[in-house]
């Protein structure tokens, strides 16, 4: 009983110790090194001082290629508490199937935003340069600068217990090179929107779990903000591009809504065992072919080789002559067909 005791112990002293060890660090010692900027006058500063600030200088004052547009920043300015509503708003319709996708999965009962903004500073252009082309190509970079008080909380209720995860102080500096091409005389006269990112870009944030910052962890800031900028670095760098249609091909004419298809996901039968216990956890996902919209799930039903789900969804049609309606049925914790 000495034995069990003492192997029971451990194994509930450890995890309680490790957690109040995490939790007493960030309060007492990660703090202790946080300090007010030291704020001096530009004249003061010498020549190294200098050349440490050169990166935050705008590019229309370093290159004369780069122009200014006050403007822009002025309008967006005066539209970003409205387009702040409007992006959340949006972001919360998009995240809400993915969130259902977990409800009654390993505990978790529901996921929510408990806090949704983008904060009340709007992202900046430092900077546009523009390409003059002989094609019938619009080549522009800007620079875009946003230094966000974004605050989003996301709370997650497992097993009765509520576990929150709070994202804040979002800074992010990209150079994205867009190209309109080619120009059409249809408005809005270009057939395809191009994007790709010129230079690695700069992403910092704040991120807390159960109200502790997890980012004051040693190693584990710099970790994270290299493995986003190489993920995003890997898929958008230059020469890598992101083409976007906007007009049919040669015709210019804009693919306009004809009709909604309304499908019904009744049920699956006998469906392939995936799990080692001889079950699936099965899910559908469909799409219009031709469109760049996600595609839609249905929910996902554990140990089931026989689902049912009766459940409804509506596509937006807009070439019923080639458009084609595609079902793929997948197992949730394998991530491969059924």
């Amino acid at each position: 009983m000495g034995l069990v005791g003492g192997v029971l112990g451990f194994c509930v002293c450890l995890p309680v110790g490790l957690a109040a060890a995490y939790f007493l660090y960030l309060r007492y010692f990660a703090a202790r090194r946080l300090q007010d900027p030291v704020i001096r006058p530009l004249r003061d500063l010498d020549s190294e001082t200098l050349q440490t600030t050169i990166p935050d200088i705008p590019l229309w004052v370093k290159s004369p290629d780069y122009e200014r547009i006050d403007w822009m920043n002025k309008f967006i300015f005066d539209m970003w508490p409205f387009l702040d509503k409007a992006i959340c708003n949006n972001i919360k319709r998009a995240m809400r199937p993915i969130f259902d996708q977990y409800d009654g999965q390993y505990g978790i009962e529901s996921i929510e935003f408990e806090e949704l903004t983008l904060g009340a500073l709007p992202p900046t252009f430092q900077g546009i340069k523009v390409y003059e082309m002989l094609e019938k190509v619009l080549v522009i970079e800007p620079v875009i600068r946003w230094a966000s008080i974004a605050n989003v909380i996301l709370n997650a209720k497992v097993h009765s217990f509520n576990v929150s995860v709070q994202l804040e102080d979002l800074h992010i500096m990209l150079t994205p090179r867009v190209t309109l091409k080619p120009l059409v005389p249809s408005f809005p006269c270009f057939a395809n929107l191009c994007v790709s990112l010129m230079e690695k870009p700069r992403i910092d944030f704040g991120l807390k779990l159960l109200g502790g910052d997890i980012m004051a962890i040693p190693g584990l800031y710099h970790y994270v903000q290299d493995q986003i900028s190489k993920q995003i670095s890997v898929l958008y760098h230059w020469p890598k591009v992101i083409q976007i249609p906007i007009l049919d091909g040669v015709s210019g004419a804009t693919k306009k809504p004809v009709g909604i298809l309304h499908v019904k996901v009744i049920r699956a039968l006998n469906l392939l065992k995936m799990d080692l216990l001889g079950k699936s956890d099965p899910y559908v996902k469909m799409r219009l072919s031709g469109e760049r919209l996600p595609s839609k799930k249905t929910s996902v039903k554990m140990r089931n080789l026989n689902p049912e789900w009766n459940e409804h969804f509506r596509f937006i049609v807009k070439d019923p002559n080639t458009q084609v309606l595609e079902l793929h049925m997948f197992d949730w914790e394998k991530v491969s067909c059924c």
